[in-house]
């Protein structure tokens, strides 16, 4: 039945994606983000979804009327900076087979960003967006969560199989990032219903990150918490839901939880801890010997921790962002990895400071600073996990490159003919 389910929700959207190309883009972050196909049991696990939907989104990209110029800001560049970057390493890569297995993966990521920038450049469009993606993770945040209570947190939450969030410390730094714009989709709805529904949402995907034992998770709750207090305008509100709902979920988290999150403090007694240690070291040692182009994708094998590696024997995953584009990229693809988390951080802030006090751009304003809070929860997050090329982070970066967009457009046209666009920091094609 499952299967079923999904096969008529693709087939029957394939005809308006050839209409109206934004379409593709909403089910493609779908198919992406949650996998629908990995919760079947029958020919929707295996099926090439993704492939059907992106060949049909790429041809209505093509005859599409609505597809505008790459908006042209600072942090635009820098992507394609980082994605020609990105082939350039592969050319060099250490492990060839893998290397190009895994740059079919990620640029099939970026390539739809760049479709996603040149057609989704109104305020609707990104609303709808947001709703796919925050719905897309949320529905494993809101299970997970009632998983959790029901068991006691005796149990971790994970994502689906064969899939990016499949493991819980994965889907527990998607579920950080996505609470902030939760917050911000129950802040631009009236109807009380949809409201209510997605507190108790918002509620159930924290315990959902509880209930996961991740301690990277814990450490990036954390920092979010104290950065979404210094960017909403609902302080109250929010301090009211923190002390509400953390102590009553740590009151009901078991021993084993508190035991787990009390090894932070002892990293350097714990095995998993110090074979990320191990890791680190070994990027950086591949980045050593090969500074300017790295190791190239899938760097992180056990043949070559064997040459790179500290302790040669106790192989682990980049178990960092940071790490991971050092040591596959080398010393210059983390400098655009960086200056891509810092510019796009910055686009937040000059979003909020060109419609601050504006009414009519109070979205632009609101949205900006929760994805900065989503942002934030990434590179704290990300520090612990090898997930620099994980969708979410790229789709919550367009959100912000095309907030900007209609910022911008809607000065433009409000100015027609007297204040040059340069005023505003930024030059839009």
């Amino acid at each position: 039945m499952r299967d079923l389910a999904i096969f008529m929700v693709v087939f029957s959207l394939l005809p308006v994606i050839l209409v109206r190309t934004s379409v593709g883009i909403y089910l493609w972050n779908w198919i992406g983000l949650m996998n629908p196909h990995r919760l079947t049991w029958g020919l929707a696990y295996h099926f090439k979804f993704a492939y059907m939907i992106g060949a049909v989104t790429l041809v209505s990209f093509v005859f599409s009327k609505d597809r505008k110029p790459l908006p042209n800001f600072f942090v635009t560049w820098v992507l394609l900076a980082f994605v020609f970057w990105m082939n350039l390493t592969t050319y060099f890569a250490l492990v060839p087979d893998s290397a190009y297995a895994q740059w079919g993966k990620v640029m099939k990521i970026q390539l739809f960003v760049f479709v996603a920038l040149s057609v989704m450049q109104t305020k609707e469009k990104i609303h709808t967006f947001l709703w796919v993606i925050a719905l897309s993770i949320g529905f494993y945040g809101i299970k997970g969560g009632l998983f959790t209570i029901a068991t006691g947190g005796n149990f971790l939450v994970v994502g689906p199989a064969h899939s990016q969030i499949a493991d819980n410390n994965t889907l527990a730094l998607s579920l950080i990032m996505i609470v902030p714009i939760f917050w911000y989709l129950l802040s631009q709805t009236k109807k009380l219903w949809i409201k209510r529904l997605a507190f108790i949402g918002t509620v159930l995907i924290i315990a959902s990150i509880f209930g996961s034992h991740s301690r990277g998770a814990f450490l990036a709750f954390g920092v979010i918490s104290l950065v979404f207090f210094l960017k909403t305008d609902h302080k109250l509100k929010m301090l009211a839901m923190f002390f509400l709902v953390v102590p009553i979920l740590l009151f009901n988290m078991p021993e084993a939880w508190f035991s787990r999150m009390e090894t932070i403090k002892t990293y350097d007694q714990d095995a998993s801890a110090l074979g990320r240690i191990n890791a680190w070291h070994f990027a950086h040692n591949v980045a050593k010997a090969r500074p300017i182009v790295g190791g190239g994708f899938e760097t992180f094998k056990p043949g070559l921790f064997e040459i790179y590696a500290p302790n040669p024997k106790d192989f682990h995953d980049a178990h960092s962002i940071y790490f991971e584009v050092l040591g596959e990229h080398g010393f210059v693809g983390l400098s655009l990895f960086l200056v891509l988390l810092i510019s796009g951080w910055l686009l937040g802030s000059r979003i909020r400071s060109l419609t601050r006090g504006n009414l009519d751009k109070k979205w632009a304003y609101d949205l900006a600073s929760m994805l900065q809070v989503s942002m934030a929860g990434y590179m704290v997050g990300g520090a612990f996990l090898g997930v620099a090329y994980f969708d979410l982070f790229y789709c919550l970066l367009t959100a912000m490159i095309l907030t900007m967009q209609v910022v911008v457009k809607g000065e433009e046209l409000k100015h027609a003919g007297r204040v040059p666009l340069r005023s505003h920091g930024v030059a839009p094609i």
